[in-house]
């Protein structure tokens, strides 16, 4: 696969958009290039919440989710130097490991909400 970041929209939101400090609700599954899933909000049985655009999650995300809508759903392929680069995560994800994501969009908070 590519080296560059890959977004594909799979449903077009309507709601509030994605920017730079926004909290975000989401849900998602990640999976290895090979199709092992190694993360699952669903499967934890909660949202994942973060705050997006200031590197507190990989920079794949900071960057794919930029400018999504609520409502959305899209599909992110996050080459390994926009998410773990060289580092081992947990026992699946190995260094230099290209990542796949589908992450629904659920809520957006700003500072003036």
């Amino acid at each position: 696969m590519s080296d560059e970041l890959q977004i594909t929209d799979l449903v077009e939101g309507a709601g509030k958009e994605v920017v730079k400090g926004a909290l975000i609700t989401t849900q998602y599954t990640g999976w290895l290039e090979d199709g092992t899933e190694f993360d699952s909000s669903y499967a934890k049985g909660r949202p994942f919440q973060c705050v997006i655009g200031t590197g507190r999650v990989i920079k794949g995300w900071d960057q794919g989710l930029m400018g999504m809508k609520v409502g959305g759903k899209r599909r992110l392929y996050v080459p390994a130097r926009l998410a773990y680069g060289e580092r081992q995560i947990g026992a699946r994800i190995k260094p230099n490991s290209n990542l796949l994501f589908e992450i629904e969009l659920l809520e957006v908070l700003t500072r003036d909400d």
